[in-house]
């Protein structure tokens, strides 16, 4: 079908990489479960799926085992690299900027047991595709992509080319209207990456998507999505200049509010979508009296983080 596209009258609001995450606790590295309300492993039970791994809790003496492992491999590499140093070698990339963090908010679920899915019978989660597993798809030639709406979100799949990145053959594999949602909350243990989206039912799934932000904020069910002819006519103004300048069409920008009271402007080229990375979109923030802000200026609220 090619690229995938909105309706008429229906805004893309953002297109981006998902699968299901992978713990990353000790006990439950590279892992991940499938879930009904008794935490019963389900994946036998998800009809169309096709077999994947097992996994098992590791124990926590191997758990602490490996732990041992790297711990004496961090010391080693510490020693070598002091080593170098005091020699005069060199070690290229510079301080590496980490994300995330070592504190778990959800141990039971993140610790000692991974769930991606919490999917009792009948409930929303259980119709997710299973193409959103790295353990059942093709994990160099295939992907999968959350393409989010004013109205909906979908999710495609479609094939990964690394040496061409922009030729799309999306099929749609399951789409939900955003009223079915309940909350999205970002999940911050070790990477960063991974956001639980709740739907109304009370069922769940984890997601890792590298750019999470862009999915926390314009899948939020709270999202304060403003029609451009309610803005201040400066606020307008503001906004069709952005248009002619990022080159979008007449229209098509779409707007949010900040907690602090300013305003997101944002652009998608739906037609320019990455295999690797989705759609790339632009944005600014203005003020409540049209001003357009530098990043010097902003509030905390109005960084997409």
């Amino acid at each position: 079908m090619g690229v995938w596209m909105p309706e008429q009258g229906e805004k893309l609001l953002a297109r981006v990489p998902v699968r299901f995450a992978t713990g990353r606790a000790r006990r439950v590295r590279g892992m991940r479960w499938f879930r009904d309300g008794e935490r019963r492993d389900i994946q036998q039970e998800l009809p169309g799926w096709p077999v994947g791994p097992e996994f098992t809790v590791r124990a926590p003496a191997d758990a602490m085992w490996r732990s041992g492992v790297k711990g004496f491999a961090l010391a080693v590499g510490t020693a070598a690299l002091g080593v170098l140093t005091s020699q005069g070698g060199s070690v290229g990339g510079g301080p590496a900027t980490r994300r995330g963090s070592d504190t778990a908010e959800e141990p039971a679920d993140e610790v000692e047991d991974f769930p991606v899915l919490w999917a009792p019978p009948g409930t929303a989660a259980r119709a997710l595709p299973w193409q959103l597993d790295p353990g059942r798809r093709d994990g160099k030639g295939y992907t999968t992509h959350a393409i989010i709406t004013d109205q909906r979100w979908v999710i495609v799949g479609l094939p990964l080319d690394e040496k061409d990145a922009w030729t799309i053959e999306d099929e749609v594999l399951w789409e939900a209207p955003r009223h079915g949602l309940r909350r999205v909350e970002s999940r911050d243990f070790k990477t960063g990456d991974d956001v639980k989206i709740v739907f109304d039912d009370g069922s769940w799934c984890r997601l890792e998507a590298r750019t999470r932000p862009r999915v926390t904020l314009y899948l939020d069910p709270a999202l304060d999505l403003l029609p451009l002819a309610s803005l201040s006519t400066a606020q307008q103004e503001r906004a069709r200049e952005f248009e002619t300048e990022s080159g979008a069409r007449a229209g098509s920008a779409f707007v949010t509010r900040n907690a602090c009271g300013c305003l997101r402007i944002a652009t998608v080229d739906a037609e320019r979508v990455s295999s690797w990375s989705g759609t790339a979109d632009t944005d600014i923030v203005v003020d409540v009296n049209g001003a357009r802000l530098e990043p010097q200026e902003f509030h905390p609220t109005d960084f997409l983080t």
